[in-house]
């Protein structure tokens, strides 16, 4: 596995045990459909939360949030519709971002934007 998907997994990891941390429940995760992925699939105070996972060793080049273009929100919200039919969802859902920081001291630091985009 190359370096990059190994770090793209252990930051999913670290970021799905955060969320349950706070009250998240865990239903799914790499959900694929076509060539769209949602990294994690939460229920939260009767939401489903589709969550996009970034990592960021830093903020030189960009918080997390600014690396979840058009292109890649239109792809969550396509494979989110197959998953809310394929699971006959009928109540309300919300896409998030977590960013995962790790700092010089390899300090690991989280940002979480709630209901980031539709």
């Amino acid at each position: 596995m190359a370096e990059h998907n190994q770090i793209g997994k252990e930051t999913e990891q670290m970021a799905k045990e955060w969320l349950t941390s706070k009250g998240y429940e865990f239903l799914d995760e790499n959900y694929r459909h076509g060539h769209a992925e949602i990294d994690l699939v939460f229920r939260f105070r009767g939401l489903l939360v589709f969550v996009e996972v970034k990592f960021r060793s830093g903020t030189g080049f960009g918080y997390a949030e600014e690396f979840v273009d058009a292109t890649k929100r239109k792809l969550l919200v396509k494979a989110a519709d197959h998953y809310i039919h394929e699971k006959d969802w009928h109540k309300d859902i919300r896409f998030d971002i977590v960013g995962v920081y790790k700092d010089r001291n390899g300090n690991v630091n989280f940002r979480h934007f709630e209901d980031a985009f539709y």
